[in-house]
């Protein structure tokens, strides 16, 4: 599941690959206010932002989808300071900030939401939500035996809702977690991920919840899939336990509803699950990975530099497993990558600029090649 609290937690984690490329402070004051100006943070190596505008002011915002035509966006907050006691779906504007107000909310403030995506009417949106189980918020563990987990909660499904937060279809019916949904850019399929096999797999579904098939089949954690920007492939972050140790612990995680997200490559396929490769060999969290416009690169959170768990920055892979490049600088946590439609601008979730709180908020970045 692609949630919110991931964000400064997933810093803790112990596994380390290789030494962290350090970004010098920057000592200039005339300097580092312009960098931090009226839009943001733009670190000087980070060449494919020409601008950032930040959209929200705290708590934890990401998730942050396009509409079709780009004109609205749609993200996931626990802003307190809105009400929130766990994610719910918010409405923007893309010339918008929520820096002095609050976005309407889209969802039915009821149990916990993830993964909003529009769909091709600019009128309607998937996502997953609790609700149906219970009114409040589920409880978050953080930590089992020591080490950071994520709940997989079983009262997950997927809905269709307005964009005034009127629910009006329910796609899954299964028993079990179903829930991380997004919609092909041909506007006829959706890709989630379910337990209802006993292990967590891809699934696609018609736009209706019709013609549900099993996409993958190899034990782990298989989620946060996306299509291609021609609708033909997938790719998506999976762990793969190999030893028997592995095995049991990951089994007996998911038989509580646990997943330990430390260990993920990317991998890609072709949309029907066929010609599955593992992309990336780093080691560590790589996850949350985008197509390029271009179709050709994949863009990718990845604390795979890091020494301690931490940062996450941005990077590009070719898909064919080349040509890696850093793309963010931060020495925090940036994650959720999200390019728009005609690929003029990114969405992004990010820890800088938060005036060094655990604060993760939103930025719009206008790209450039």
């Amino acid at each position: 599941m692609r949630i919110l609290f991931v964000f400064v937690l997933l810093f803790l984690f112990e596994s380390c690959k290789t030494e962290p490329k350090k970004r010098e402070p920057v000592k200039d004051e005339k300097k580092k206010s312009l960098m931090a100006g009226s839009d943001t943070l733009i670190y000087p190596e980070e060449k494919h932002f020409k601008s950032i505008r930040q959209i929200t002011f705290g708590g934890d915002n990401a998730e942050a989808y396009w509409s079709w035509d780009d004109k609205q966006i749609i993200f996931q907050s626990n802003n307190e300071d809105w009400g929130m006691k766990c994610d719910q779906m918010f409405l923007m504007n893309i010339d918008e900030n929520f820096k002095s107000k609050k976005p309407p909310m889209i969802s039915t403030g009821f149990g916990r939401t993830t993964c909003a995506y529009f769909l091709p009417d600019n009128k309607h949106y998937v996502y997953g939500s609790t609700h149906l189980a219970d009114k409040e918020c589920p409880e978050v563990p953080l930590r089992k035996n020591g080490n950071y987990v994520w709940p997989v909660y079983d009262s997950f499904d997927i809905f269709v809702a307005d964009l005034e937060g009127n629910i009006t279809a329910r796609l899954t019916h299964e028993k079990g977690y179903d829930a991380e949904a997004t919609v092909s850019p041909k506007g006829d399929k959706i890709v989630f991920t379910s337990d209802r096999s006993g292990d967590l797999e891809l699934y696609t579904m018609n736009l209706d919840g019709t013609d549900v098939k099993q996409i993958t089949d190899e034990l782990g954690y298989d989620g946060g899939a996306f299509f291609s920007p021609d609708g033909t492939k997938l790719i998506f972050r999976a762990s793969r336990p190999k030893t028997p140790e592995e095995i049991k612990k990951y089994k007996d995680l998911l038989a509580e509803g646990l997943v330990e997200p430390t260990e993920m490559e990317l991998f890609i396929c072709n949309a029907d699950g066929s010609e599955l490769r593992q992309l990336t060999f780093l080691g560590n969290a790589n996850w949350s990975p985008f197509f390029h416009p271009s179709g050709k690169k994949i863009l990718f959170s990845s604390n795979f530099e890091a020494e301690k768990g931490f940062p996450f920055n941005l990077y590009f892979i070719d898909t064919d497993g080349k040509n890696l490049e850093r793309v963010t600088h931060g020495e925090t946590f940036d994650a959720f990558p999200v390019f728009s439609n005609d690929g003029k601008y990114l969405a992004f979730s990010s820890n800088r600029n938060n005036g060094g709180t655990r604060d993760t908020n939103l930025f719009i970045a206008e790209w450039q090649e």
